[in-house]
Parts: structure tokens; sequence; C-alpha cells
């Protein structure tokens, strides 16, 4: 997993923690469990090398040790694959008996699969994302229907036969030579596409789970894919005037320099070391605000703060923007950051616990004057904004009203006094309104995916 996988995580998991709080039943679907070219390449190279099969001691793998050994046959693989035109021919062969159910390579597949989610499931636990095994439905769990959507395009007239490949045309795509670029759903060579994958899965989503919205967390360089796809669906009549199939394209994640984030020697930069880096960032910044915390304390509020500034960086921005990934400015204490948004949550805290005898108690006859009333207004739209949020799978509109939110708290601590207010009635009411920005802060933000430290 590399920096390119942080986006759908995050912004997948938002969207679903959204939908579900308004009351949707939403169902996951992680596309972990790929059957592509790069199997059979992997496949046909262990194959020919049983000696790299082999695996040290007895004991489980851990994440790393199960990345780093994928990424040495990945890369021995693909060298071959580049360098030898009869080897490349064979892995596509390859992967033609594994969509046909060959059990050795099938067998070799489930296992390539299960390593790798040893490292998933590590970067995931990192990431704090929640994937459930009953969520993980990959293209692999369409393949028995694969044959089957081929022969009902094909006799429904959807798709035709053109140089042996199973294809639909748009008159409305075309290549740079001006000719109709067409959804190749089987290759000539009998080997199904990604097309009849997602058209496989548009079925099953449909027809067997009864989905009427189908939301799909992809990057934007998909779009065109996607549209033919659905296009295709609805020609087949699989998507009806009562489901919806939705793109929530997202853009690229850029480094400091505005191009698509690279280590210095030009590779792609692993997810894993970007979240320590993040973490061990937030771990200096906590440790100089830290009072009265343990060591374990520090260590676990910067986990909380690393993650939460690298998901709040990427859910503030609209999904189908690039944006540019700076620690530095994420886990700043001043701006639009989740650690802004973290360190007005721990002081409302603060405030309660100093409060004593004082208890947070709403006082209606009170009038609301000033930045008293801005952030009670505010707070009453909170409601309204998580529906907005959510009908428009758009996070970052949350993530906007928090941002606001804490900043007319802000203002209201710095201008109105609470414990030493004029009478207890105003001191009661105004822990009131701090206790409720604080739930608000708490809630929003969970449904983000950040969590929020009483303590910090």
């Amino acid at each position: 997993m590399h920096v390119g996988h942080l986006r759908n995580s995050i912004i997948g998991d938002a969207a679903v923690k959204l939908l579900e709080f308004t009351g949707e039943r939403v169902i996951r679907r992680h596309h972990i469990g790929d059957w592509g070219t790069q199997f059979g390449m992997l496949i046909q190279y262990l194959t020919e090398h049983p000696e790299e099969s082999a695996q040290e001691g007895g004991s489980p793998v851990s994440g790393e040790e199960a990345m780093s050994r994928l990424n040495h046959l990945y890369k021995a693989s693909r060298a071959l694959f580049d360098a030898d035109q009869e080897f490349r021919q064979r892995a596509r062969r390859r992967v033609v008996e594994l969509q046909a159910g060959d059990p050795r390579t099938l067998a070799l597949w489930q296992g390539f699969v299960d390593e790798s989610k040893v490292y998933f499931n590590s970067v995931f636990d990192k990431l704090d994302v929640e994937v459930r095994d009953e969520d993980v439905v990959g293209e692999s769990a369409y393949n028995g229907m694969l044959a089957e959507t081929c022969r009902m395009l094909e006799e429904s007239g959807v798709a035709v036969r053109s140089e042996g490949a199973l294809c639909v045309f748009f008159d409305d795509v075309l290549g740079p030579d001006g000719k109709p670029v067409p959804l190749i759903v089987q290759k000539s060579d009998g080997g199904f596409g990604y097309a009849a994958t997602d058209l496989s899965a548009i079925r099953d989503r449909v027809g067997e789970l009864g989905a009427d919205t189908l939301l799909y967390v992809v990057d934007a360089r998909q779009a065109l894919h996607f549209r033919m796809v659905f296009e295709t669906a609805r020609r087949a009549g699989w998507l009806t005037e009562r489901v919806k199939a939705v793109q929530l394209a997202f853009g690229t994640v850029l480094g400091k320099d505005g191009k698509p984030f690279k280590t210095r020697s030009g590779e792609t930069v692993r997810l894993a070391d970007l979240l320590d880096e993040a973490i061990a960032r937030a771990a200096a910044v906590v440790r100089e605000k830290a009072q009265g915390l343990s060591e374990e304390e520090i260590a676990e509020r910067a986990a909380q703060v690393g993650i939460g500034a690298v998901k709040y960086a990427d859910l503030s921005t609209s999904a189908g923007r690039d944006y540019r990934f700076d620690l530095d400015q994420m886990v700043a204490l001043n701006g639009d950051t989740s650690v802004y948004l973290q360190y007005a949550h721990a002081r409302i805290h603060s405030l309660l616990r100093k409060a004593g005898a004082l208890r947070p108690a709403a006082h209606p006859e009170l009038e609301l004057t000033g930045p008293e009333r801005a952030l009670g207004l505010f707070l009453d739209q909170f409601a309204s904004t998580v529906a907005g949020a959510a009908a428009d799978y758009a996070p970052h509109k949350l993530a906007a009203y928090l941002y606001q939110l804490a900043s007319l708290y802000t203002s209201f601590y710095d201008q109105c006094p609470v414990l030493r207010a004029d009478t207890a009635e105003l001191a009661e009411n105004r822990l009131f309104l701090s206790e409720v920005t604080a739930r608000t802060l708490r809630l929003g933000m969970s449904l983000l995916g950040i969590r929020t430290p009483e303590r910090l």
C-alpha cells in the first residue's frame, strides 16, 4: 500500500460513517482480492522459481515481513515480465487459468491474498479504519458471474464482437484518431477485463443486495471507465430509474512541490512510512504541550493526533481536488488543522474539570449576545450540516463546519469569562455552551474517523 491508497480508505470510511449516522443502511465493499495481470505475473514467477516460495520458520509473519517478501517477489517478477516476451505471454495465460478456476493457480493466488491481508490489516489498524473480513469482496468474488454477464450483453446486442473481443461502443467516446474507443468486456484470448467484473458487481449489488445507490470511491482518473460501465449497465437494464450509481472521484496526493508524491529516488511513498512520520511529528507537538501526561499517554495521543492530522488534511479538501501533503502544516496548532480542533476540544474539557461545584446548565431566560449568540446559533446548524454532507457525499463540508465551530468557540472563550462570569447562572450557561461545543466537536470528528482526546 502506497500513498495513492490513502484517499479511498479515508474518504470511503468517512462517507460510510456519515450515511449510517443519517439512517442509511450501508453495505461496505473493499476491493481486496484482485485478479489482474500482476497476479498472473506473480504466480507464473513463483511457479518457475519454487525455491522462493519457502518461508523461513513456521511462525506467523508480521505485516512488515509480509510486505517485504511480497515486494521482493513483485519486483523480481516485474523485471522478468518487462524483459522476457515469452514469460509475459505465459503470465497472461496464467491469468486466464486463474479466471477459469485452475486449482493450483487458485491456491497460489489465495496464498498471495492471505499474505497481503496481513500487511493491509496492519496499515488499516494504524490508519484507524475498520476493515471486516465479511466486507472484503474483491474482483475475484464475481468470477462465477463473468461468463453469464458476457452472454447476457452479447445476446441483448448491448455488446458486440470486434476483432475477437467482446466490446461496447459509445458515440461520444473517441480516441486520438477519431475512432470509437470501446469498453472491452472480454478479451480476444478469453480473459475478462475490469469491465466484466464491474458489470457483474452491479448485477450482484442491485439484484442480490437490493441496493438503491452504488457509491464508488475511486481515483478520478477512472472516471471514463466508470461512465462507460454505468451506461452499459443502463443499456442492459441492470441500472434502473430507482438505482443510481455515483463515482465519488478523488484527486491525487501531491508533494510540497505540487507534483505527484514520490520519494527522492522517484519511488512511490509507502503509506505505512508516511503514517509513522505523521505520528512522530505529532509526538513532538504533544510532548511540547503535554501537562502531566505519561510517556505512554503521549504515545497514545501522538497516534491520535498524527493520524487525525493526515485524515483531516484529506477530508477538509473537496474529494475531487488534488491536495499537497505537507506534514508541517498538518500538525500545526493554528489554522485549519485537526490539531487545532483537538486542542479546542481538550481545552473545553480542561475548563469543565476546573469548574468545581459549577455545573453546565442551560438558562434559556438569559439573552445571548455577541460571541455567545454567534456560537449558539452555529451549534444549531450541526444537524443540517451533517445531513447535507451525507446527501452530497461531501465530508469536507462537515470538516469546514467543525473548523468554523472551533474558531467561534475561541472567540467566545476569549471575550466571555466563563468561570469568572458575573453570576452563577451566567457561568452555568456558558459552561453549558462549552459542553455542547465539545460534544459537537467530538461527534463531528468521529464521523470523519478522527479521535478527540480529553487531555492534550
